[in-house]
């Protein structure tokens, strides 16, 4: 087992150079890059006028000598490979360069936006597995019943809406309409005037409509995973011969039934790593979450491509290790699984 997770993480190399060469290679093909917002920015300053392509704005308002020293900065200048190489080398030093949105180290940035994203994603992801896990439970025990079925319908409905959607008709029903909750933000404006339980509470009474947002997606899967993993164990011969011997159905729900059926929720614990950190876009976008999600969304829209990089870099490396995660947490909870040669 140990040598197939060590191959494993030596997969991570080639496949982190992959999906980062793709991504690096689009945003040098695509257009509206770093320069040509400069050149429009600096357009728009200066003149009025309307102007048909980037040639006419650039001999309006900067030279081509200008351009090339622009195009080299960023390294336009060379062929993709070449950039590509010379990134690299920066990355491995832990040098993600630097923000032609913030004129900051993308490093730096991401350090700084990191604790909102890691509270919301951690908070999201235990919230999930306490809620959907004894939840399960009740509806594979009480499978049919008025409960299951009411449930079911709950679940369904939460699972058909997209999380930014719900964001939006919660911050509209509780924020706006009867303003219960803050339509937005991680904190008060006047947070550094609270005592340390007001903090806290004030952090958990905004965090309230995002959480609800994050949640409402993986509800529904890890619900109906865990239901139908424990009523295929209920129906197990182990189960049965258990009962028979004189366990109560409880015992035998809750001893042995209950730890073969959390294996499959186990798997998206690694998998849920990569969400804790990257946390959501368009929910930290809706909600104003000054995070990760909102950092990322923005480079996109002002097409800061080494913001749009650096946030890759995390987020690609956090789902590779998360998928490796997954696997050992499946091995902890269930000891008859074995990985690689030592298989067969």
């Amino acid at each position: 087992m140990t040598a197939y997770f060590i191959r494993r993480f030596l997969l991570i190399i080639p496949t982190f150079i992959g999906v980062t060469l793709l991504v690096f290679a689009i945003t040098r093909m695509v257009p509206g890059g770093p320069i040509e917002r400069m050149i429009s920015e600096m357009q728009l300053a200066t003149s009025d006028l309307a102007v048909d392509s980037v040639d006419s704005i650039a001999g309006n308002t900067i030279s081509d000598e200008q351009i090339q020293e622009l195009r080299e900065y960023y390294g336009f200048d060379k062929p993709i490979l070449v950039s590509y190489y010379d990134w690299m080398k920066k990355v491995v030093q832990l040098d993600l360069g630097t923000s032609s949105r913030y004129d900051e180290p993308v490093i730096d940035i991401i350090v700084e936006k990191l604790p909102v994203s890691i509270f919301y994603g951690v908070t999201t992801l235990l919230l999930s597995y306490l809620i959907c896990v004894p939840l399960g439970i009740i509806k594979a025990v009480k499978h049919t019943s008025y409960t299951d079925n009411l449930s079911s319908i709950v679940i369904f409905i939460g699972y058909a809406i997209p999380g930014y959607v719900l964001g939006i008709g919660l911050m509209w029903a509780f924020a706006v309409h009867y303003e219960v909750f803050p339509m937005g933000g991680f904190i008060s404006d006047d947070f550094d005037d609270f005592s340390q339980w007001e903090q806290v509470v004030d952090v958990l009474y905004h965090a309230v409509l995002p959480l609800l947002s994050y949640m409402v997606g993986s509800l529904a899967v890890m619900t109906l995973m865990m239901k139908n993993s424990l009523l295929d164990n209920l129906a197990a011969d182990y189960v049965r011969t258990a009962m028979a011997k004189g366990l109560s159905f409880r015992q035998a729900v809750l001893k042995h039934a209950f730890r073969n059926s959390f294996i499959p929720l186990a798997t998206h614990i690694g998998n849920g790593i990569s969400v804790v950190l990257a946390g959501s876009f368009l929910i930290e976008k809706i909600f104003n979450i000054d995070g990760i999600g909102l950092f990322g969304y923005e480079s996109i829209v002002d097409r800061d491509y080494p913001s749009v990089l650096g946030i890759l870099v995390i987020s690609s490396l956090l789902f590779m290790v998360g998928n490796i995660l997954s696997d050992i947490c499946v091995a902890i909870v269930d000891p008859r699984v074995q990985f690689g040669k030592e298989a067969q």
